[in-house]
C-alpha cells in the first residue's frame, strides 16, 4: 500500500510539473497582459509575495498578482483589507486570475496543483496536532476545501476538509477537484473579494502579534494580505 501511494504521489508530481509548465507557457500572454495592466494602474510591485508553510510546515514564498494597495498611515492592515482591494484586484480575485503566478510555485515543487491552501505562517503554533496534518501534503493552487465553500466555509470546517483530503487523497480525487474548480471559476461562485483578519480569533492574533485588546472580537481564521 505504501509503495502504491509513493508511486501515485510520484505521478501527481509529474502531473504538477507538466500542468504548471504547460500552463505558464500557454497563459504567458495573459500573465504578461495582467502584469502590464497592474504596472500601469497600480505601479510596483506587480506581485504579492509572502512566506507560507508548505509540505511538513517548511516555509516558502508564495507568489500572486497584487490585488491590494498598501496600507496608509493610521490604517491597520488586517482591519482594512476590504477597503484596500483595488477595482482591478477585485476582478482578478473573482476570476481567480490572481492565483496564476502560483504555477511557478508548483513548478518549483513548493506547491501542487491540488492540495490544502497555504495559510499564514504566524498561526502554525496555534494548530492542533490534527489540524497540522494538513501539511502532510504540498499546499495547492486549489483544494478540497476550496471546492466546498472556498472562503465562505468556516475556518474549522476548512481544516476538517483539508485533513479529509490528506486521508482520502487519490489521483481521481485530484481530477474531481480540478473539474469542480474550473466550474466554480466559470460561475465565479464563493469567491472572496476582500481579504482580512475577520476569521482570526483574538487570542490567536495576540499570540501572533497581529492585534491588541482593543480590537473587536472575530472568529477563528486566517487573514492577512491574502489568506486564500
Amino acid at each position: 500500500m505504501r509503495a502504491r501511494k509513493r508511486l501515485s504521489l510520484g505521478v501527481k508530481r509529474v502531473i504538477d510539473v507538466i500542468g504548471a509548465g504547460v500552463g505558464l507557457i500557454a497563459l504567458s500572454p495573459v500573465l504578461a497582459g495582467i502584469a502590464l495592466v497592474l504596472l500601469l494602474t497600480q505601479g510596483r510591485p506587480i506581485f504579492f509575495r509572502q512566506r507560507r508553510p508548505g509540505l511538513h510546515g517548511r516555509l516558502f514564498t508564495i507568489v500572486k498578482f497584487r490585488t491590494m494597495r498598501s496600507s496608509r498611515p493610521g490604517e491597520v492592515w488586517y482591519a482594512t483589507d476590504p477597503q484596500r482591494v483595488t477595482r482591478i484586484g477585485r476582478m482578478l480575485r473573482s476570476t481567480s486570475l490572481d492565483e496564476l503566478p502560483e504555477l511557478w510555485n508548483v513548478l518549483r515543487g513548493e506547491m501542487s496543483l491540488v492540495g490544502p491552501r497555504p495559510l499564514l505562517a504566524e498561526f502554525l503554533p496555534n494548530y492542533t496536532p490534527q489540524e497540522a496534518r494538513r501539511h502532510e501534503m504540498r499546499p495547492g493552487v486549489t483544494g478540497w476545501a476550496v471546492v466546498n465553500g472556498r472562503q465562505a466555509a468556516a475556518f474549522e470546517e476548512r481544516f476538517r476538509l483539508d485533513v479529509w483530503y490528506v486521508d482520502n487523497w487519490s489521483l481521481g480525487l485530484d481530477a474531481r477537484i480540478i473539474g469542480r474548480t474550473i466550474a466554480q471559476v466559470l460561475r465565479r461562485t464563493d469567491a472572496s473579494e476582500a481579504q482580512g483578519m475577520s476569521d482570526i480569533d483574538l487570542p490567536a492574533r495576540l499570540e501572533a502579534g497581529l492585534g491588541t485588546l482593543d480590537d473587536p472580537p472575530v472568529r477563528p481564521g486566517n487573514g492577512s494580505s491574502d489568506p486564500h
